[in-house]
């Protein structure tokens, strides 16, 4: 496994626990693969979010998959603005958070999806997820 995480301007943010969600994931699904974690604000979520899927907006998390099912190859990106509200409208901890945007980019990029409705909250890939984010968390306590 090699994981790569990038923090940028956020260099207090968790690099081990973001790692170690990566490697957790991977873990789950039953792969190696090799992952980059690159931790952004608004505007650059913002264009990437625009240049790649037509939408002139900030997000959450944006995976890109470019390996293949064997050897998974993936980027993840995530927006800390957008991850700190989301923190603060669930009353959860901002690393905790981190660690779900992670844990569910990885998720993408190893070939696992969800509904686009309400429903996603629901899914098997939610499920795995939540999961994977109390083990995480676990293990750093």
């Amino acid at each position: 496994m090699d994981i790569q995480v990038n923090l940028g301007p956020y260099r207090d943010a968790p690099c081990l626990l973001l790692e170690t969600a990566i490697r957790r994931t991977l873990i789950e699904d039953g792969r190696s693969g090799e992952f980059s974690v690159t931790l952004i604000g608004d505007q650059e979520m913002r264009e990437l979010n625009a240049r790649y899927l037509g939408r002139d907006v900030p997000t959450d998390v944006l995976a890109f998959s470019m390996g293949t099912r064997e050897l998974p190859l993936g980027d993840v990106y995530v927006c800390v603005d957008q991850a700190g509200r989301q923190a603060k409208e669930h009353e959860v901890p901002l690393d905790e958070e981190l660690v779900r945007l992670v844990v569910h980019g990885a998720l993408h990029v190893l070939g696992h999806d969800h509904p686009k409705d309400s429903t996603r909250f629901t899914s098997p890939m939610f499920e795995v997820q939540e999961r994977l984010v109390c083990q995480v968390l676990s293990d750093f306590e």
